[in-house]
């Protein structure tokens, strides 16, 4: 079963070698950490911000490239969890066949961020990994 997320916190730590993006559950309290590289990091946050670039970076040309080829990025889902790694799929819509591509969370995330694209998790990784907000302490 697939559970709709959204991408809740981006944390930049420029001091250390993994950076931190943090998935809520829509409709619940669950939501989980994934290590992300320094680069995606800060492309989701450009792109969270509506901060542009003067020429287009690599999300932006993946983006171009899958409407050029008149597709449409229909849903993002993180599918799998293997060895502390997390795996993506994109769900691209072109023809009326719906396309899976593999790819990295991180890069499927800034890749659909700026057009809102729906986020889902499998309940089995939510499972896996989850953190509830009644078992959790905030300064927030």
């Amino acid at each position: 079963m697939l559970v709709q997320v959204d991408l809740a916190r981006v944390i930049i730590r420029e001091t250390a070698d993994s950076q931190i993006i943090v998935l809520r559950e829509r409709n619940g309290n669950r939501h989980f950490p994934i290590l992300i590289g320094l680069t995606e990091a800060v492309a989701i946050d450009r792109r969270v911000k509506g901060i542009e670039t003067p020429r287009p970076l690599t999300h932006d040309l993946m983006a171009r490239i899958i409407e050029g080829l008149d597709g449409d990025l229909e849903k993002i889902v993180i599918s799998d969890l293997r060895d502390h790694t997390f795996y993506a799929t994109l769900m691209i819509r072109r023809n009326g066949d719906l396309i899976p591509v593999d790819s990295r969370p991180s890069d499927a995330i800034a890749l659909g961020v700026t057009r809102q694209t729906p986020l889902f998790v499998e309940e089995s990784v939510l499972h896996a990994v989850c953190s509830d907000d009644s078992d959790v302490d905030h300064d927030d």
